[in-house]
């Protein structure tokens, strides 16, 4: 057998892509983790429609499960502008569009002297094995660095991956980064994942700056509320401090089966 390469995506040219086992998801191997996915609407943004402006949201809907085989990203200007524009990017698979990533890019200015916030560094973390709480391809792809003191539905994570996005493709570091975060709804799980499910439907990152490096720190916190809802809710890092939030809704509901 052909090893699966390192790196979650192949491309196939024109917008399409073959996912690879490291995409396998923790809900279920036959469905992708959309954590890649998002880094690579990113990358499909920045490669096929560059510009000079700044990433300041990306906000990414999720209309339904993404089965590991081959799919398609089409990119488009939604709102264009020279200060201030709004790109997208649409993931088809099988003609049905399964998610849709829009990216708020606004212009580079000096703020320099009024940069500053409330939020304090992330320090260093021991090691946690993340599949012993998540199986998939995805989850076993990651070095996890979790807080010792991490209670559940509350905890404080480094996560880096070892593997490309695309193989053979430079990634931005952005992309890079990107393709963590939708990690932070597993890294302090409020309920065990075989009795409770608690996908998201959305994933939302708001930045403040740039990354400048792709090891993701995560200040997660998860909440359920007495209905069906549920939200996580993380404070970004990178090596050098803060630089965002990143939001992510959960429908929350006992697993079926489950004793």
């Amino acid at each position: 057998m052909t090893p699966d390469p390192d790196a979650y995506f192949v491309g196939l040219g024109q917008g399409r892509y073959r996912p690879t086992v490291h995409t396998s998801g923790a809900w279920s191997e036959a469905e992708q983790h959309i954590s890649p996915m998002v880094g690579l609407c990113v990358h499909e943004i920045e490669t096929r429609l560059p510009s000079q402006l700044l990433v300041s949201r990306i906000g990414v809907d999720i209309f339904g499960t993404v089965p590991v085989s081959d799919f398609e990203i089409a990119v488009s200007v939604v709102r264009p502008g020279r200060t201030v524009e709004l790109a997208e990017a649409a993931v088809t698979h099988s003609g049905r569009v399964v998610v849709v990533a829009r990216v708020w890019r606004l212009a580079a200015g000096d703020s320099a002297a009024v940069a500053g916030g409330w939020d304090a560094p992330v320090g260093e973390l021991p090691p946690w094995d993340m599949t012993s709480v998540w199986p998939g391809g995805y989850i076993a792809s990651l070095d996890v660095r979790r807080s010792p003191d991490a209670v559940p539905g509350r905890a404080t994570a480094w996560v880096t991956s070892p593997l490309a996005l695309v193989l053979d493709q430079e990634s931005s570091t952005l992309a890079r980064f990107a393709m963590l975060v939708d990690t932070a709804n597993g890294i302090c799980v409020r309920q065990d994942p075989r009795r409770w499910m608690f996908p998201n439907v959305d994933v939302t990152i708001h930045l403040h700056r740039q990354p400048v490096a792709d090891r993701v720190g995560l200040e997660t916190a998860v909440t359920f509320g007495a209905s069906g809802q549920g939200l996580t809710h993380s404070v970004l890092h990178d090596d050098t401090g803060p630089l965002g939030r990143a939001s992510q809704v959960l429908t929350v509901r006992p697993l079926p089966g489950a004793d």
